[in-house]
């Protein structure tokens, strides 16, 4: 044997596959960048969105403070200008954006999830939510920026060369949770709605590489816009466990009624309307659009102007007791949300859905005047919410965080679920998998069939 061939053996025996194990250290430290990197624009993106969706918010309110009317303009115009902006430039960006990144999970191919998430749908989702609120539509910005880290993290994939199916699932479930996180400054809610929402088998190899990604988004969010609670700090709590207590299972029966009740309309919506109006709305898209904007209009006026945007500004008034709102606010609210996403144009439900639950716990409040009202409210927005998305964790955790009132633990977590149960009696479909079974039906009927040849 000769001497170099000695040598060669003589290494390799003290260092078994060192050129293998470098390859897989390198591989295994690019992939994880290609995570936190990600991580830390879905962060910047979704700050920088919260700033533009409050910016279009007050926008639209120096409208108002000029006149009332003017939405009976702005709003069907803005509408039907998202509607063609959406149709002819970003087709994929309409609704909520959680169904379209759930169904993503479930897709098979690379280019399947390209027709669901990618940067230039997360470019049009930003713009198409902005101009949304600038119009005055009810919707909210927390499920974009849900579809919106999805895309980011599944684009920057293409940099770490991912081979397997599971790992680049594990990028589109990181961006979403990371999504979640940054957008409410909820970190341990983006961890729950990953595990409960988005995926029904979170593996256990990826959950540190996701858990990484969440806090990673967090941080950025909170050194970009302070580490503030979305709405504010509410000390209410339930002391008494007998009496009390009744409120948990009142609020989470109306809140499960409700909830579920508009998330049944919204599937039935997405399906076919009654009779003349779906005929109305396939031949002439537009003008149902820009009649969505007008109803909106309507309920604003009826409200007094308190439907419009996220409901952001409504439920901090509601908790924090400084000005009473209209009594009909919170079903004009569920009105006004509904309306908005029969337009079809980008936009969430996860905010609206919290302000029409805090609508509903100030209705209830004055039937219970033996509990604090604000702790009546809170537990108004986590049945109805619960209700609405049946995700029951995510929703008091969500709730629980954005009020930072650890003290109403039990009470939110039991009302939850109690809306939770009562929700799928009325809608044994839950919401979000839903629509995403309807973009996977979509994609399938679009796809060449490959018919044998005669």
């Amino acid at each position: 044997m000769a001497a170099s061939q000695r040598k060669s053996l003589k290494i390799s025996t003290i260092i078994p596959g060192s050129n293998q194990d470098w390859k897989r250290k390198l591989i295994f430290w690019r992939r994880n960048l290609v995570f936190w990197a990600g991580a830390v624009v879905v962060g910047i993106s979704a700050s920088l969105f919260a700033i533009a969706s409050e910016y279009a918010n007050k926008v639209f309110r120096l409208l108002l403070s000029e006149s009332v009317y003017l939405p009976f303009i702005v709003t069907p115009l803005g509408l039907v200008l998202v509607a063609i902006l959406t149709t002819r430039y970003f087709a994929g960006s309409q609704g909520s954006g959680i169904p379209q990144t759930i169904a993503a999970l479930s897709l098979p191919s690379h280019s399947d999830r390209n027709k669901l998430l990618s940067l230039r749908i997360a470019f049009g989702k930003i713009l198409l939510t902005l101009l949304g609120l600038f119009s005055g539509a009810s919707i909210g910005r927390e499920g974009p920026t849900v579809q919106i880290g999805a895309s980011i993290m599944h684009s920057l994939g293409r940099f770490a060369h991912f081979p397997r199916h599971d790992l680049e699932k594990g990028l589109v479930l990181a961006g979403g949770a990371a999504g979640v996180a940054a957008a409410f400054n909820t970190p341990l809610a983006g961890i729950v709605f990953a595990i409960e929402e988005m995926s029904r088998s979170f593996e256990h190899r990826t959950s540190g590489t996701i858990l990484i990604s969440v806090v990673l988004a967090g941080v950025t969010a909170q050194a970009l816009l302070g580490n503030y609670t979305y709405f504010g700090h509410t000390s209410a709590y339930i002391s008494d466990l007998g009496w009390q207590w009744s409120t948990v299972a009142i609020c989470g029966v109306a809140g499960g009624l409700l909830g579920g009740g508009f998330s049944r309309m919204l599937l039935m919506s997405s399906q076919a309307l009654p009779g003349r109006l779906q005929t109305f709305r396939q031949q002439y898209p537009l003008r149902f659009v820009a009649l969505c904007g007008f109803i909106l209009a309507l309920l604003g006026l009826a409200s007094g102007s308190t439907i419009y945007g996220t409901g952001y500004h409504e439920v901090t008034q509601l908790l924090e007791g400084k000005e009473p709102l209209p009594e009909s606010f919170g079903i004009l609210k569920m009105a006004a949300t509904f309306i908005s996403y029969l337009s079809g144009i980008p936009g969430g439900v996860f905010a609206p859905s919290l302000a029409t639950g805090a609508g509903l716990g100030a209705n209830l409040a004055p039937l219970m005047p033996y509990v604090p009202a604000g702790a009546v409210i809170v537990l108004g927005m986590v049945a109805y919410f619960s209700g609405v998305v049946q995700a029951p964790i995510t929703a008091f955790v969500i709730v629980m965080e954005m009020t930072e009132n650890h003290d109403i633990v039990l009470p939110l977590m039991a009302t939850s679920f109690i809306a939770f149960t009562v929700s799928k009696i009325v809608c044994p479909k839950p919401l979000y998998q839903t629509l995403a079974q309807g973009f996977l039906q979509r994609i399938e009927s679009s796809e060449p069939k490959n018919n044998p040849a005669p």
